[in-house]
């Protein structure tokens, strides 16, 4: 991918940014493969249309690890998903002598990307993956990208039927685990793809706390 320009945003070609990308190819799908080259191109996009000052190459890596803890070989049998992509991209970058708070920044970015109203408050990479995410799954911002880079994009990274695809994708990375989405927007996945799935729900657990009152 060396010194490949899309949408006026420069693909990150260090040795760390290939890397990660080999690990997305290995461990992910095309699928989120596509998706997660998106999410870096959108969320670039809005670094600069906001001139906002990030690191390119930590937003990269962060949006190459986001989704790889639903993969087999990343997720865990009991951590949520994105602790489970957070935590491998910290031990991915701690392999490359990364210092500590840089490690945190992109366990955040990757932990927190799932969490609206928290994520686009914190450091610009983890409010930027955020937003990335967002507007490839749900389309938050579609009315601030341009035509031609959303063509740009989708000509490089095809979305191929990506509404169909993307929820069992989801459910197949923590079916094994539902009670990990408690409280997150993840609860929805599994209330989708199980007929019989019960939410925790937060006021039961209040009242039925071991306290006396």
């Amino acid at each position: 991918m060396t010194n490949k320009i899309i949408a006026g945003v420069k693909i990150p070609d260090s040795t760390i940014a290939n890397q990660a990308t080999e690990l997305l190819r290995e461990h992910g799908s095309e699928l989120l493969y596509n998706h997660s080259l998106r999410t870096f191109l959108f969320a670039s996009l809005n670094g600069r249309q906001n001139k906002i000052k990030y690191d390119p190459e930590l937003l990269y890596v962060s949006a190459a690890f986001h989704d790889l803890g639903l993969t087999p070989h990343y997720r865990s049998e009991d951590k949520r998903f994105e602790v489970d992509g957070a935590n491998a991209a910290r031990d991915f970058l701690m392999s490359h002598g990364i210092p500590p708070q840089t490690l945190q920044l992109v366990w955040d970015a990757i932990a927190l990307h799932t969490s609206p109203g928290i994520a686009e408050y914190k450091e610009a990479e983890v409010a930027l993956l955020n937003y990335g995410v967002a507007l490839d799954v749900v389309g938050k911002g579609y009315d601030k990208l341009s035509e031609n880079n959303r063509e740009e994009i989708l000509m490089q990274f095809p979305r191929h039927d990506f509404k169909k695809h993307i929820i069992p994708t989801f459910f197949d990375g923590f079916k094994h685990k539902p009670h990990t989405t408690y409280g997150s927007i993840n609860a929805d996945i599994c209330a989708c793809m199980m007929p019989d799935y019960q939410r925790k729900d937060f006021c039961d657990l209040i009242r039925e706390s071991p306290w006396e009152s």
